[in-house]
């Protein structure tokens, strides 16, 4: 559950007194959340078909609902374009050396790896072991190019980490061993390209690598590919003291002084084509109109708006990365009941019921796509967003919120307005919860794009289970009375936003940081937010936490940073590496981007849980 979630999204309605009919929690989310979550919408990858199809049923239902297209549109969808995968276009290798050239292109023999750039490069080669180099804040001296002279040469290297070393060792290399960890290395000592094979003593000994799914959208500064055990068999042929085989029962005690070497009156050429898949998913958006308007949509448009969302993707059958399916839940479908059916069914039963009811503001509901990929859905619309956002008054998101647990209720990011704290205690004492306030919107789920857009926030939670992200979360497992129960909950917070006669005030949250360092379980901290969704080489800040280290430092969105610590910086994957070279309370130069301008500044890391 870590691993995911960032925005924010709000609702407001009308002030309106219930009466004792109206106290009955809208219809329908068990029949929304059995529809998404069945087999015929085959878990909702975005770009796919049942995404399509999921994004047809919701239009659907908004329509039911009276909701009607955003201003200006003539339908209910709004389309992105987003990076969804990479293939292999037909990449090649050959060996020349002084027995004979050998050519491969096959991706049995030799496949890029998804992070490459694309581009044929010839050099020698140089055996670095698995490649793998432990920063020295680690206090663990391991470092496979030592010694090696790998500048404007082509390194190859072994897949994985030493096989036979203790377990402590193997814990530590073991970080260190990502593909991509390795290529940085290699770049940075100068490299143009690594190949990677799996040794005789590995898993898939002497098998290509598949090509992955990588978000990444820029290549990672070098040349990158996979060979089999054929070709590192002929490139091997050129030391014939040496044997792949040898050298790898060398390596595999972790022994951090088994050196490398040069293969002698060898020439490799190696061209990487890695073809990245573009794919367009559509979010789904509609309004209920201010009931005290006049009835034209340009007069509605400067109404004030609340904004309800909730994602609607899931991760189809879990092969890109996310699943944490078990092996023997491999390739099923991930339904994706309460991440996040749930969320989507409560949007519109609130629409359901607001839509009955007069309104002071404009309602939007908004169901995204592209969450699962890092909220890309959410920041393609405040990219360019339908509706200007200096209008949107509030947004309420809905993520997971159908497996209630012990009759707590996470409302999170109530520090972006003041105006949370009476609201949602004056709404509770009907509903009841057991709520686990939290102040923090700098959450993995869609808040985050509303956050950036200082727009005062809610996000409603229920709780991880250990059905996340697996195949069995499903629609039997949802307690609907519990869903139903947080509808209404929400549903009461809009109306007493309604009875507000100024919009909510837009609070920046400071992140509260740790002080000390080095205790048990503190990791270093910068306050960076990273845009996923952006095509560029270097990493581009969609914003920074306020109080953060990065915000102290001067840095903003829309900065590109490009080198931290004298590490160079092509993507958030190198970014992500590079900070296992910062130590906390210690000052770091960082080099960005700022409007082309080339500037740099100091970061000094924080500690963080």
């Amino acid at each position: 559950m870590m691993m995911r979630r960032f925005p924010v999204v709000v609702a407001l309605a009308s002030a309106v007194v219930l009466h004792a009919g109206a106290q009955q929690a809208p219809t329908g989310t068990r029949a929304v959340v059995e529809a998404l979550a069945s087999e015929r919408f085959e878990g909702r990858l975005a770009g796919s078909n049942g995404e399509r199809m999921a994004g047809d049923y919701i239009a659907s239902q908004l329509a039911k609902i009276g909701a009607k297209p955003l201003p200006g549109r003539d339908g209910y969808f709004l389309p992105f374009d987003f990076t969804a995968g990479s293939r292999d276009g037909g990449s090649s290798l050959t060996v020349a050396s002084a027995l004979h050239p050998s050519a491969f292109k096959t991706t049995a023999d030799v496949q890029a790896l998804s992070f490459s750039d694309n581009a044929e490069v010839s050099g020698p080669v140089v055996f670095a072991g698995y490649g793998i180099v432990v920063p020295d804040s680690q206090n663990f001296g391991y470092d496979n190019y030592a010694g090696l002279d790998v500048k404007n040469k082509i390194v190859l290297v072994l897949r994985y980490f030493p096989e036979d070393a203790d377990q402590k060792t193997r814990a530590i290399l073991a970080r260190y061993a990502d593909l991509r960890y390795k290529a940085m290395a290699a770049r940075q000592r100068g490299a143009v390209a690594m190949l990677v094979v799996a040794g005789p003593h590995s898993p898939n000994a002497g098998d290509t690598i598949p090509m992955s799914f990588d978000t990444a959208l820029a290549g990672s500064g070098l040349v990158a590919a996979s060979i089999s055990g054929k070709v590192a068999g002929e490139i091997f042929s050129a030391a014939p003291e040496n044997t792949l085989d040898a050298a790898q029962k060398a390596l595999d005690s972790g022994n951090p002084h088994v050196p490398g070497f040069t293969f002698p009156n060898l020439t490799v050429t190696v061209r990487a084509d890695v073809v990245r898949e573009k794919q367009s998913g559509r979010n789904v958006a509609a309004y209920l109109p201010a009931t005290d308007a006049p009835g034209n949509s340009a007069d509605n448009a400067e109404k004030p708006w609340v904004v309800l969302g909730a994602h609607y993707d899931h991760l189809g059958r879990g092969a890109n990365g996310n699943s944490l399916a078990g092996k023997d839940e491999m390739g099923r479908v991930h339904f994706g009941a309460d991440d996040n059916a749930s969320g989507t069914a409560a949007v519109l039963a609130i629409g359901e019921e607001l839509s009955r009811q007069p309104r002071r503001r404009n309602v939007m509901l908004t169901l995204w796509s592209g969450e699962e990929f890092g909220l890309i859905g959410s920041s393609a619309f405040m990219a360019t967003p339908p509706i200007p956002t200096d209008r949107i008054e509030a947004y309420l998101n809905f993520d997971m919120v159908g497996r209630m647990q012990d009759n707590k209720l996470t409302v999170q990011a109530l520090g972006t307005s003041p105006v949370w704290a009476k609201i949602i205690e004056q709404a509770n004492v009907s509903a009841g919860f057991d709520l686990q306030l939290q102040q923090d919107p700098y959450q993995p789920t869609d808040v985050a794009s509303f956050n950036l857009a200082s727009v005062p926030c809610l996000t409603f939670f229920t709780g991880t289970h250990a059905d996340y992200h697996r195949p069995t979360d499903t629609a039997d497992k949802i307690d609907y009375a519990d869903l139903d129960r947080v509808v209404r909950f929400a549903a009461s917070i809009t109306r007493k936003l309604e009875d507000l006669d100024r919009a909510p005030q837009f609070t920046k949250v400071d992140q509260s940081l740790p002080s000390g360092a080095g205790r048990a379980g503190v990791r270093v901290f910068t306050g960076t937010i990273p845009d996923y969704s952006t095509e560029m080489k270097g990493l581009l800040l969609s914003g920074v936490i306020g109080g953060g280290p990065a915000e102290q430092a001067g840095l903003q969105k829309g900065d590109v940073i490009v080198e931290i610590a004298g590490q160079s910086i092509t993507n958030i994957y190198d970014y992500t590496f590079a900070l296992e070279l910062l130590k906390i309370g210690q000052p770091a130069k960082v080099v960005y981007l700022r409007n082309g301008q080339r500037k740099d500044t100091t970061l000094t890391p924080a500690a963080r849980k």
